[in-house]
C-alpha cells in the first residue's frame, strides 16, 4: 500500500466518523470495497470481484432503496479510494498543493464517483416490489451506472469490475459481450453466491438453489465453451516494431533547456533500430510544438525513408491560424512503399486526441482556477478536441488506430474508428505523473482488454512503462520494465476479421442492461 492509500482511507475513516456512518456494517462494507483494489493490477487477484461484492449484497438484500444504497456508496468510496490513489501522486507531485488539500480533492473524486453505484442501487430498489432490493434486478441498474460514469462530465470509467478478470476464465466472454458484459456477469456471480448463501442460512423452503446454481454453471460453462472459439483468422504475417522509452523526468520534460537532448536521445534510440517496419514514440515524446521543430522532424524524415522504416510519433500541434493546441500523433516516413515525401506538416497522416482528459488537458471554468493552484495551470493543459471519427494512420503499407492515454478506456470511441483495414490498435501514453504507483499497471490492463474485445494486436509505447506489445487475445508478446530507458523490438503477428462485440458495442450494452431487466420484471409479474 502507497502512502497515498493510507492517507486516503485514513481521511475516509475519519469522514465516516464524523458523519456517524460507522457501524459493523458500514465497517464492513468499507473494508470489502478497500479490498478491491487487489483484484486489478498490479496484483491481479481477479478471484476477489468474483466474491467480495457478495458480501455487500447479502447485507442489502431486501433493504430499503434509500439504506442499500447507502451502504453500496460505503462499499463503492471503500473501492475508489483504493483503486484511485494513485491520482494522489500527480496532485502532490505537480499541483503545488499542500497534502492534505491533495488527498482531499483525490477523496472528493471518490466521493464523486461512489454516486454512479449508490444511484443504481436506489433505483433498483425503487423498482423493486414493495421496495424491498430484489438483487437480480441488479446487474441491469449497474451497467447504467457505469454507463452514465463514463459519460457524464466527459467520463471516467476507471476501475469498472469487468477489468479485474483479463486473466480469468471470464475473459473469454470479451469478444462476444465486452467488459461491460463481463461487468454485468461479476454482479451476477456475485448475487447468486450470495442468494446460496442466505437459502443456506436461513433453510429458505420457498426458495430452491436451482436458479442460482445454474446461473453459476451456466456462466462457468460459457466461458469454457467460449475460449474455445476462434474470432478472427491469423493471417500468418508479422511486422516487425520498435516502441522506445526514453524514460524522461515529468519534472525535465518541459525544460526549455532539455528540449533538443530529448529530441536527440528519441532520434539516438532509433538509428540503430531502423530494421524495424515501424518505431514507436510516446505520447508528447517531442517536447515542442510542430511547426517549431520542422527542420529536425525533416531529418527523421529524410532518415526514416533512406532506411524504409516509419516512425510514429506523439508531439503537440499549434494552428496559428485558429490559435489552437491539438495533443497529436504523427506518421514520419513512408505512407506506403511508393512514397517518396513520406512526412510534411500539411499531411493528414496524423491524429489529434478527441477525448481530453480534465484538468490536465483542459481546464473547465479555467478563468476561475487557474490563479488557485499550479494544479490548474499545468504545462499544455489547454487543448483543443479532434474529431471523434479520424482516418487510422498508415505507417509502410500498415492501418494503425490511434488512442491517446486516457481515450483507451474508451470502447465506443475505439468501435468508431475501427475499420476493415485496421490492423493494429496503437496507443501511446505518458505516466510519469502517475509515478511508482498502481495507476500505470491498471492502464496497461484496461488496454489488454481493448485487445482482446475487439480481437486486433495492440501496441502501447510511454515514456517510462508500462511499454508493452499485446496480441490479438490480450496476453502480451513482451514488456519493458519501468522507469528504464530501453527500446522493445518484437515480431507483432496480424490478423483479420472483427468480434462480435467490435460490431455492435452499444447493441451490446443496450441488452445486457434491459433483457435481464425484462426477465426478472416478467417473473416477478407471472409469480404475484
Amino acid at each position: 500500500m502507497t502512502s497515498a492509500n493510507i492517507a486516503s482511507t485514513f481521511l475516509a475513516l475519519v469522514l465516516l466518523v464524523k458523519r456517524n456512518l460507522v457501524s459493523q456494517q458500514n465497517w464492513l462494507c468499507f473494508l470489502a470495497g478497500l479490498s478491491l483494489v487487489f483484484a486489478y493490477a498490479p496484483f491481479s487477484l481477479w478471484c476477489l470481484t468474483l466474491t467480495i461484492p457478495s458480501i455487500v449484497f447479502y447485507q442489502i438484500n431486501a433493504l430499503s432503496p434509500k439504506k442499500a444504497s447507502k451502504l453500496v456508496g460505503i462499499f463503492a468510496f471503500g473501492w475508489f479510494a483504493s483503486g484511485i490513489s494513485w491520482v494522489h501522486v500527480s496532485i502532490d507531485q505537480f499541483g503545488g498543493l499542500p497534502l492534505i488539500i491533495s488527498v482531499g480533492l483525490m477523496l472528493l473524486l471518490c466521493l464523486y464517483l461512489s454516486i454512479f453505484p449508490a444511484f443504481a442501487t436506489y433505483l433498483t430498489g425503487r423498482l423493486s416490489p414493495n421496495n424491498r432490493l430484489n438483487l437480480w434486478l441488479l446487474p441491469s441498474f449497474w451497467l447504467l451506472g457505469e454507463y452514465l460514469r463514463s459519460v457524464f462530465l466527459t467520463g471516467f470509467p476507471w476501475l469498472s469490475l469487468g477489468y479485474s478478470q483479463i486473466e480469468s476464465p471470464l475473459a473469454s466472454f470479451a469478444p462476444l459481450i465486452g467488459e461491460v458484459g463481463i461487468t454485468a456477469l461479476v454482479i451476477t456471480f456475485n448475487i447468486c453466491l450470495t442468494k446460496v448463501f442466505i437459502i443456506l442460512k436461513h433453510r429458505d423452503r420457498q426458495n430452491t438453489l436451482m436458479l442460482p446454481s445454474a446461473l453459476l454453471l451456466t456462466i462457468l460453462g460459457c466461458s469454457y465453451i467460449l475460449s474455445q472459439v476462434t474470432w478472427v483468422t491469423p493471417t500468418n504475417k508479422t511486422t516487425k516494431v520498435a516502441l522506445v522509452q526514453a524514460n524522461i523526468a515529468q519534472a525535465k520534460k518541459w525544460a526549455p533547456e532539455q528540449e533538443w537532448p530529448t529530441m536527440l536521445k528519441y532520434l539516438d534510440l532509433s538509428r540503430v533500430n531502423y530494421d524495424a517496419d515501424i518505431i514507436i514514440w510516446p505520447e508528447s515524446a517531442i517536447p515542442a510544438l510542430e511547426p517549431s521543430v520542422q527542420d529536425y522532424l525533416i531529418t527523421v524524415n529524410n532518415s526514416a525513408l533512406l532506411n524504409n522504416t516509419a516512425v510514429i510519433t506523439g508531439i503537440i500541434n499549434y494552428n496559428f491560424e485558429s490559435k489552437e493546441y491539438f495533443n497529436s500523433l504523427i506518421v514520419i516516413g513512408p505512407k506506403n512503399g511508393n512514397d517518396k515525401q513520406g512526412y510534411s506538416y500539411f499531411h493528414r497522416n496524423r491524429y489529434s486526441k478527441n477525448h481530453l482528459l480534465p484538468i490536465g488537458e483542459f481546464i473547465p471554468f479555467q478563468e476561475w482556477l487557474r490563479p488557485i493552484a499550479p494544479l490548474f495551470n499545468l504545462p499544455m493543459s489547454s487543448f483543443s478536441r479532434g474529431n471523434y471519427q479520424q482516418e487510422n494512420l498508415i505507417a509502410n503499407n500498415l492501418n494503425l488506430l490511434p488512442l491517446l492515454c486516457f481515450e483507451i478506456a474508451f470502447p465506443h470511441q475505439l468501435s468508431a474508428n475501427l475499420t476493415n483495414e485496421t490492423d493494429i490498435i496503437l496507443t501511446v501514453s505518458n505516466d510519469a505523473w502517475f509515478g511508482n504507483s498502481h495507476g500505470p499497471h491498471q492502464h496497461m490492463e484496461i488496454a489488454r482488454m481493448r485487445a482482446l474485445e475487439f480481437g486486433k494486436p495492440l501496441l502501447r509505447a510511454t515514456n517510462n512503462g508500462i511499454t508493452a506489445v499485446v496480441d490479438h487475445q490480450g496476453n502480451f508478446i513482451d514488456t519493458l520494465p519501468q522507469f528504464k530507458e530501453m527500446v522493445l523490438k518484437a515480431q507483432v503477428p496480424l490478423v483479420q476479421g472483427t468480434t462480435p462485440y467490435s460490431r455492435w458495442p452499444k447493441l451490446t450494452l443496450f441488452l445486457m442492461m434491459f433483457i435481464p431487466f425484462i426477465l426478472v420484471m416478467f417473473m416477478q409479474n407471472k409469480r404475484d
